[in-house]
């Protein structure tokens, strides 16, 4: 689960962590106002669930409170387009108006999961303000890593190798080791899955200042923080995907044409691959789950056939707990509420296979069965080759 910058901020400044004067904005006369208590020269940032925004021209420091107002006119309403969003963007519907801060250093820090190591791990770098990606291939030695044990947590002394290897020293460097020690407390308290701060400044005067924050929280902790659902900014968030949690469904928009509906985040990703070294794109990654019921899977197959970019759809099914029988009547459901003529090609194994496979021939759709993953996948792209001419 994304928040936004300012959401993020707010929480770092409950925890002690040092942020700059900050003020959301709506509407552009809000920005206005916002520069305005900021003395007239302050930053303006774009608020998206996406990195990048000043390399999209999201981000500006202005010097009047009329230029922030018409920098705020020109951003609302704007999609910006970076690596994260995709090529059609994400709206703007939100500005963080911010006071401009004089910088000295800057730093990247950051908390997050060691997949590898199912630890959080700490990470810091002298090289703050750029891409950390762009920063580990290229000079992957500016990089400083501390896997946490989860029994002892974070120490006062690895925090303070940390600051030390930052080059901070005295006063600035035993402040650097209290944000370090919140930042970890931050995100163990609010179940979080990674805490970015970049840049981490020193200013001119001599203060460590997080100045842009980016917070992402574990969905399956949810439960625990009521407020959470009410941080999240649905105007972000693809309408089919919104859609797709409402029955539980585990849906990501993708950028290709064919539609996939896989039980199991696994096999998904296999499914992924293997279509692409078929010289297939896909549309999107959805997981159903291992025991989806014939409703489920039919509200699948629909936000399936909502996303106007699908012209062919691969299902990818094992049937353990899952009946395969049960696919295939949510299938032929759901394409036949619509009148789906695009071409469908279903590969099942395992629970009423041949029960399941009979429906789908009898449906009357445009299907054809796969005998493996690597068949399936093939007679798919073919499929949508062989429509195309």
């Amino acid at each position: 689960m994304n928040i936004h910058e300012y959401q993020a901020k707010e929480i770092l400044g409950s925890y002690g962590i040092p942020i700059p004067r900050g003020t959301v904005a709506l509407t552009s006369d809000q920005v206005e106002r916002a520069a305005k208590m900021m003395g007239g020269r302050c930053v303006i940032k774009a608020q998206i669930y996406a990195g990048g925004r000043g390399k999209a021209g999201g981000v500006k420091l202005v010097h009047h409170p009329e230029e922030a107002q018409e920098f705020g006119k020109e951003l609302f309403g704007r999609s910006l387009v970076t690596r994260q969003t995709g090529p059609n963007g994400l709206k703007v519907r939100r500005i963080l108006v911010e006071e401009a801060v004089e910088i000295a250093r800057e730093f990247y820090l950051s908390i997050t999961l060691d997949r590898e190591s199912s630890r959080y791990i700490l990470i810091a770098s002298t090289a703050g303000g750029v891409d950390i990606e762009e920063v580990a291939r290229k000079n992957p030695d500016k990089i400083l890593t501390h896997i946490v044990n989860p029994f002892t947590g974070l120490r006062p002394y690895q925090a303070r190798a940390v600051a030390l290897a930052l080059g901070l020293c005295g006063t600035i460097c035993e402040d650097c080791v209290e944000l370090i020690l919140n930042l970890y407390r931050a995100c163990q308290e609010k179940d979080c899955s990674l805490i970015e701060i970049n840049p981490l400044v020193v200013t001119k005067a001599g203060w460590l200042m997080a100045m842009d924050a980016k917070m992402t929280f574990d969905e399956n902790a949810v439960y625990r923080h009521r407020e959470y659902p009410d941080m999240v900014d649905y105007s972000q968030l693809d309408p089919l995907e919104i859609n797709a949690a409402k029955y539980d469904l585990s849906y990501i928009k993708l950028a290709g044409t064919i539609g996939c509906m896989v039980n199991g985040a696994g096999l998904a990703m296999a499914t992924l691959d293997v279509l692409k070294e078929c010289g297939g794109e896909p549309a999107n990654f959805l997981d159903v789950g291992g025991g989806a019921t014939r409703e489920k899977v039919a509200e699948a197959f629909r936000i399936i056939l909502q996303d106007r970019d699908v012209r062919g759809i691969f299902v990818n099914i094992f049937g353990g707990i899952m009946r395969c029988d049960v696919i295939a009547q949510g299938i032929v459901e759901a394409a036949g509420a619509v009148n789906c003529r695009l071409p469908i090609v279903v590969r099942m194994d395992g629970s009423q296979v041949e029960a399941g496979k009979i429906l789908l021939k009898e449906s009357g759709l445009n299907v054809q069965i796969g005998t493996s993953l690597g068949d399936g996948a093939t007679r798919i792209v073919r499929m949508l080759k062989q429509e195309e001419q």
